[in-house]
């Protein structure tokens, strides 16, 4: 009798383990939006806020494994839904995407909700009890937005009295990201909080600013990672660049007027298709805020390239009692203020 026992038991185990199907994260099933960096083992390590991976299977289960730090987080969208956020552990496990749901097709987005310096995610592979479907297809637009803090989404869900937060921050609901929705455009959010074209919020000069961290993949002054500029060809860029550099006093003109020149001729040459916005932000006010728009126009001046348009000065969005950063509803005024700005420029 134990011969049959042991050999139903092994049937039955292997085929609960053929049930389930498992693909590494840079496997041709998964679409990435965003700038990431696949290993030879095909896990995928990435930085940036607003980073997605997108897979679509035919079963009632999705599972993850996934290492990042306690402050890595991601929104989960199943079906089109937000259906809550993952934090991940600094080792790698395994989390539940969806489980217990109804047999049949279901698409998921998970977003990268943090900036580099909370965190750089790995994810590794995704498992299913039924089959992969297709990659789920991105929109044939691309935008590209460099930038800031405010870039990135951060602190925007703020709690009145609690501290600042990892899960404040949402780049899913930022200006970037809800363009890119309304335009029917995939999107690169290109950001880092606190820094500047030239200097940081601090005045600090020897930190990573937009200069330098356009040019990577993951923006980590220990170990950066390159990124090449022709694997994403955008159509429309702005850029949004300056709130930091203005936070210690008004920076000498003809300085940082040629940084602003020297990063626009890059990005033509890197972008040969591309129309590029320019904006000087919705946290300055008063003089840093005229001193700046002066500089822009020098720049373009400078450039003299019919590709490069000024947006309207951005209406001031100073925040709350809480914080100095744009509030969720600040970001989406921020959005239809420039939504007709950027169909105009670009032609959508």
């Amino acid at each position: 009798m134990r011969r049959p026992l042991v050999a139903a038991l092994l049937a039955w185990c292997a085929a609960g383990a053929a049930a389930e199907q498992t693909i590494a994260a840079s496997d041709g099933h998964v679409t990435r939006m965003g700038r990431t960096v696949a290993a030879d083992d095909g896990t995928v390590r990435f930085g940036y806020p607003g980073v997605t991976l997108l897979v679509a299977v035919d079963g009632t289960r999705l599972a993850v494994d996934a290492s990042g730090g306690t402050r890595s987080l991601f929104d989960v969208i199943v079906d089109g839904k937000p259906a809550g956020t993952l934090r991940l552990a600094p080792e790698m496990k395994r989390y539940d995407v969806f489980k217990d749901a109804a047999p049949g097709p279901h698409k998921v987005e998970l977003v990268h909700r943090g900036e580099t310096w909370l965190g750089e995610p790995s994810i590794a592979r995704f498992a299913t009890d039924g089959a992969f479907l297709a990659a789920p297809p991105l929109p044939k637009r691309r935008l590209l937005v460099l930038g800031d803090s405010v870039t990135c989404g951060a602190v925007m869900e703020r709690g009145a009295d609690e501290k600042d937060m990892p899960e404040w921050s949402n780049p899913r609901l930022s200006y970037g990201m809800l363009a890119a929705r309304a335009l029917d455009a995939q999107v690169q959010l290109v950001c880092y909080g606190g820094r500047g074209l030239v200097r940081s919020w601090n005045g600090h000069t020897d930190e990573f600013q937009l200069p330098a961290f356009y040019d990577l993949a993951i923006a980590d002054a220990a170990h950066p990672v390159r990124w090449k500029q022709a694997d994403y060809d955008a159509d429309l860029i702005v850029i949004a660049i300056g709130t930091n550099d203005f936070n210690p006093g008004i920076p000498e003109r003809a300085g940082y007027v040629d940084a602003y020149t020297d990063l626009l001729r890059r990005v033509l040459r890197d972008h040969p298709h591309a129309q590029v916005a320019l904006t000087e932000g919705v946290l300055l006010n008063g003089d840093k805020k005229a001193a700046l728009i002066g500089y822009l126009k020098e720049a373009m001046a400078r450039v003299h390239d019919a590709r490069v348009y000024s947006l309207a000065p951005a209406t001031y969005q100073p925040g709350d009692a809480v914080n100095g950063h744009p509030t969720t509803a600040q970001h989406a005024a921020m959005v239809a203020e420039l939504l007709p700005q950027l169909r105009r420029i670009a032609g959508w």
